[in-house]
């Protein structure tokens, strides 16, 4: 009864923060629910196997990811591709400035972000093969470190930096069409560094 209570006062305060990547992974509340409902069985049922003192969030975040990786792969049984290499370093944001040129004090992501939907920005994050898409979800949403995520992902962190590069290279681009559909972009090659 004592790891009952203990769980309880401890991961409970995370389930809002793991519905919500949940949510971001699975696309759809009813699996979403499902994902975490499961991550907390595994976890009480290992919390035994838990140190006190480590960072409980990246433990139960662990959980989750693999939880929802294996479900997809027994689902899917095919792992998704994707064909990124030629995607260039911060090509949405230099087809978002009028002439190609950064513009002082703003950040790419800044410039980039307020020109569309929170709609177009979810469908673009969704449109990532899953790898790249929890990569980038667990650092850029959930605000985890290299390290974390490696951990929580249960790769090497080299394999996290890239998938996080080529995850967000790969959101550009998807932003990019979102971009020229909307007019906001010419379809034409870029003129200026």
């Amino acid at each position: 009864m004592a790891d009952q209570a203990r769980f309880t006062e401890l991961a409970m305060e995370h389930m809002p923060a793991l519905y919500s990547a949940a949510l971001r992974m699975t696309r759809n509340a009813s699996d979403a629910e499902d994902l975490v409902q499961e991550t907390y069985l595994k976890a009480y049922r290992s919390f035994g196997t838990f140190t006190e003192g480590t960072n409980l969030k990246a433990w139960l975040y662990r959980i989750l990811t693999n939880t929802y990786i294996n479900s997809s792969r027994a689902a899917r049984r095919r792992p998704e591709v994707a064909d990124v290499e030629d995607v260039e370093d911060l090509y949405l944001y230099h087809r978002l400035t009028p002439d190609g040129r950064a513009e002082p004090g703003r950040s790419a992501e800044e410039v980039a972000l307020e020109r569309f939907t929170d709609d177009e920005v979810k469908a673009a994050i969704e449109s990532l093969p899953e790898a790249f898409r929890i990569a980038v979800l667990l650092a850029d949403v959930e605000g985890f470190s290299y390290k974390e995520i490696a951990e929580i992902t249960d790769v090497p962190i080299g394999t996290v930096m890239s998938r996080i590069h080529r995850g967000r290279r790969s959101l550009q681009k998807a932003l990019h069409k979102f971009a020229e559909a909307r007019g906001l972009v010419g379809t034409g090659p870029r003129t200026a560094e």
